[in-house]
């Protein structure tokens, strides 16, 4: 395709692009703040921070450029040679990188250190797009929806590998993606309840029912199961009968059993709720047989696979996760209460954002972060200094921003003639997204601290790089659109 330099900038998404260099400016600003030391004097000098992450800003600026001037076509050739090569990249990591916090995941050449994990996402987002962008492709093929599956599964096994399980976890955003582009439902709603299973079954793994013998976590979600199942029927099925035999004698049973435990014979009432459900998984396949359709099969894999699911969490949170991982996830859940140790940063950060109230303390003036009370406070909890500094009017604008941003590349992606650019697209706003909520999420105590950063905010090269090739190749495959 020919162009020349003038079309192309008149092509690019001008808007985009002042929320990105807007966002950026507030996160040096803020990582100025967060890293400034009582008696400095040059925030520009290469010995501190905001000096290296001013030149880390420049660098993504020279990128950006770059990316916009490359052929658009590019990104299609290339984009599985990218993905092997990322893997093969991430595959490696481990032998070569140092430990750092029992993480090894950076590589460092010379003064510089690279994280792979964050440049995979968009070699992962372009292959996605170059697969579903094939003719034929559809969600509604199960070898497609195996396949694209699986090359955002592989990914984020060689990162867990690594033991940076949170850089892992932002890999599932694609399914938000997939969710646009046809997955069904039962899939997101299968991901929804899985989330569910492993907050209630490890939040209540210790507690025990009155009757003093039945762990109510396992409890909870074996019924949850049943619940579940009744309601699949309903809604796949149109089995209105199966719908209240399940829910009906299904609930009924697990009430009477729970009775008999509390007020006859104390027993494990989750033993009685295995069996029942192995007695409801053969009735899901005698219905699939008898009325010859196949979602009442589909649907006793459900029960099997969420059975599974409920003790391979428990294996991973237990024998997987590393020991401050868990701590996390035990603070938030309420297991704990450690303010000393695991529950540290959240609460600090708290103190931290409360104490700067509308208007904050001003630039350079927050007494937590100066004081360093807040740990990794320019990196993963760099918004708790936008609190302590701008206050709630700093923090609303920093937020209004980046959902501006975000909504920005919905309407670019839905305004793309290809699917490739489109599917590209989703996956870009996608991760914004999902960094964003987790990062917000956790500064604040709502969700588990993982460990990632906030996009063009957060201290690092690897993470700003990352986050501007992810988004100045969407703007050059938009701005392809006009030109054609």
């Amino acid at each position: 395709m020919a162009y020349t330099n003038g079309s192309l900038m008149k092509s690019v998404d001008w808007i985009t692009i002042c929320i990105y260099l807007a966002l950026v400016i507030l996160g040096w600003i803020s990582v100025c703040g967060a890293s400034y030391d009582y008696g400095e004097v040059d925030l520009l000098s290469l010995d501190t921070r905001s000096g290296k992450q001013f030149l880390w800003i420049g660098c993504s600026l020279g990128i950006g450029f770059i990316l916009l001037m490359l052929e658009d076509k590019f990104y299609d050739w290339f984009s599985y040679i990218l993905y092997l090569g990322m893997m093969i990249l991430l595959a490696i990591t481990p032998f070569l990188a140092e430990d750092i916090n029992g993480s090894y995941s950076w590589l460092k050449f010379g003064p510089v250190s690279l994280q792979p994990a964050e440049f995979a996402k968009f070699a992962t987002a372009l292959a996605l797009a170059k697969v579903m962008n094939t003719y034929g492709f559809t969600m509604a093929k199960l070898k497609n929806s195996l396949l694209v599956v699986g090359m955002i599964l592989l990914p984020m096994l060689l990162i867990v590998l690594q033991r940076e399980t949170g850089s892992a976890l932002v890999y599932l955003s694609f399914f938000l993606m997939l969710y646009r582009e046809g997955m069904p439902g039962s899939i997101l709603f299968t991901g929804i309840c899985a989330v569910a299973y492993f907050v209630i079954g490890i939040g209540f793994s210790q507690e025990l029912l009155p009757d003093g013998e039945t762990y109510m976590g396992e409890f909870l979600v074996l019924s949850l199961i049943v619940i579940f199942t009744a309601c699949l029927t309903h809604a796949y099925c149109g089995a209105q009968k199966a719908f209240k035999s399940i829910l009906i004698y299904g609930g009924g049973a697990i009430l009477l059993a729970f009775l008999f435990s509390l007020y006859v014979v104390p027993f494990n009432v989750v033993w009685f709720l295995y069996i029942e459900s192995f007695f409801l998984v053969l009735y899901l396949i005698v219905l699939s047989f008898k009325e010859r359709m196949m979602h009442y099969f589909y649907i006793a894999l459900f029960v099997v696979g969420s059975i599974g699911f409920l003790y391979s969490a428990d294996y991973v949170f237990e024998e997987v996760l590393a020991p401050h991982q868990k701590e996390r996830i035990e603070v938030l859940l309420g297991m704990e209460e450690d303010l000393d140790d695991a529950g540290y940063n959240v609460n600090q950060s708290k103190i931290a954002i409360g104490s700067g109230g509308l208007l904050g303390k001003g630039f350079l003036n927050g007494t937590q972060t100066k004081l360093k009370y807040v740990p990794e406070q320019d990196t993963d909890f760099i918004f708790c200094t936008v609190g302590e500094e701008q206050g709630f009017l700093g923090s609303a604008l920093v937020l209004i921003l980046f959902m501006a941003l975000i909504l920005r590349l919905i309407s670019l992606a839905e305004r793309q003639y290809s699917r490739f650019g489109r599917v590209y697209g989703y996956c870009v706003l996608s991760i914004f997204f999902f960094h964003l909520f987790i990062n917000v999420g956790m500064v604040l105590g709502l969700t588990p601290v993982i460990g990632i950063p906030l996009p063009l905010f957060s201290y690092g090269g690897s993470s700003l790089w990352g986050f501007t090739i992810l988004l100045f190749v969407f703007l050059r495959l938009d701005a392809s659109r006009t030109v054609r």
